[in-house]
């Protein structure tokens, strides 16, 4: 015997949670439930942010928030009119929850907990009588001709309104494909460059501010800070280019070279930096002598790959090594040969074909009473809490247009 709901979340994670509660919160006459396949929820939410959860972004103007995410950009616009950063906030805020901005514009709880975070949701679920079920796969869902019937590993359900918020869940892609929706083929997009060169090899840790970033032969390129693994490189300025450039890195097996300017000048105003320093340092030693404000341990390598000695004075440089420790500070080449997971973040580019959806509702145009929210769709973003924004936003609009119904 099927067990019927009013409306049924299916997953359990952030974006699940977001929709639940506030569907439940403005009509409580609603029977509403989550089913969730594992034997907790919120597990990403957990993780992120090393465990503080970065919930959302310190950036207030729906033109520029879009910026930050490389599939979405354009619709996500006018859903970010409706509800996005301040309206986050002021949600977390009013349950009690405060949130605090980093430097780099990140926000987390005052907390520095990501339990506070998932604490708010478990306590709101059950105030408002959001009945969560756990250990619930999902193994077929029916569109009827007034809802839904969803098989799970513990029963079958019959629906009214149904939210998918899985995330990137290939089961229930391939679920979805059945009913007719198109889905865009999975790849990952947040990564880090795996690198095998001499040059970083002994100084991981380091980090230059100021890097641009290339990679050669196509279009793409970024700018920021780049950190030197034991593997490879990270920070924003990789991260941009794995998210902007998921699709096409995936089409070359990533395997690909960049070329980084490390110090944000061009070539000529580099020579004649280095030229001058010649002139008016030329007793000291080259490698001793850091310029444009590079980590010490970063211009030792660079000096040392220009094939200047490590006894060399600047006096002694000629124009072939002055011209080589330029390549090497505004040109240098990197071989990346795969890429690694960034910390926790298991973000992935593809998922529900964007044409597909009413972003003025969230609601799918294939599909009547079937609404998205958060990773499901072919959204992603670049890491600083951004995607989270997306769940929430795409969470509380498809609530909204569930209960305007």
């Amino acid at each position: 015997m099927s067990s019927v709901k009013d409306v049924i979340i299916i997953g359990g994670g952030a974006a699940g949670f977001f929709a639940a509660i506030n569907i439940a919160e403005k009509h409580p006459e609603l029977s509403v439930a989550i089913l969730e396949r594992g034997k907790e929820g919120l597990q990403k939410v957990k993780i992120s942010g090393g465990g503080r959860c970065n919930v959302t972004h310190a950036e207030f103007i729906p033109s520029e928030l879009v910026h930050n995410y490389p599939r979405g950009e354009k619709e996500l616009l006018g859903p970010f009119h409706k509800f996005m950063t301040g309206d986050t906030i002021a949600w977390f805020e009013e349950r009690g929850v405060a949130l605090k901005i980093e430097d780099d514009g990140r926000m987390f709880p005052a907390s520095n907990s990501s339990q506070t975070i998932i604490d708010c949701f478990l306590y709101e679920a059950k105030k408002h009588k959001v009945e969560i079920l756990y250990n619930h796969a999902v193994k077929n869902i029916e569109a009827l001709e007034q809802g839904f019937t969803i098989e799970t590993s513990q029963g079958t359900f019959e629906t009214g309104k149904m939210v998918l918020a899985t995330g990137s869940n290939p089961k229930v892609w391939k679920l979805l494909e059945n009913l007719g929706h198109t889905i865009v083929k999975p790849v990952p997009s947040l990564f880090t460059f795996d690198i095998n060169d001499k040059r970083i090899k002994d100084i991981p840790g380091v980090v230059a501010k100021d890097v641009q970033v290339k990679i050669l032969g196509t279009t793409l390129e970024s700018e920021g800070p780049l950190l030197i693994t034991h593997v490879g490189m990270s920070a924003p300025a990789i991260l941009k280019l794995s998210a902007f450039g998921a699709v096409e890195l995936a089409q070359m097996n990533y395997n690909f070279n960049i070329e980084i300017n490390f110090i944000g000048l061009d070539a000529t105003a580099c020579l004649e930096k280095l030229k001058d320093c010649k002139q008016e340092e030329a007793k000291k030693n080259v490698v001793n002598l850091a310029l444009f404000n590079l980590p010490k341990r970063l211009w030792k390598q660079l000096v040392l790959a220009a094939h200047i000695d490590e006894n060399e004075r600047w006096a002694n440089l000629n124009k072939a090594q002055l011209e080589a420790l330029t390549n090497q500070l505004t040109s240098a080449v990197f071989k990346v040969t795969g890429k690694s997971t960034f910390k926790d973040e298991f973000v992935t580019a593809g998922g529900i074909d964007l044409k597909e959806v009413n972003f003025k509702t969230f609601e799918s145009r294939r599909i009547p009473n079937l609404y998205f929210a958060g990773e499901v769709l072919n959204i992603d973003a670049v890491t600083g809490g951004f995607n989270f924004q997306n769940a929430w936003t795409s969470a509380y609009i498809a609530s909204e247009s569930i209960v305007l119904r």
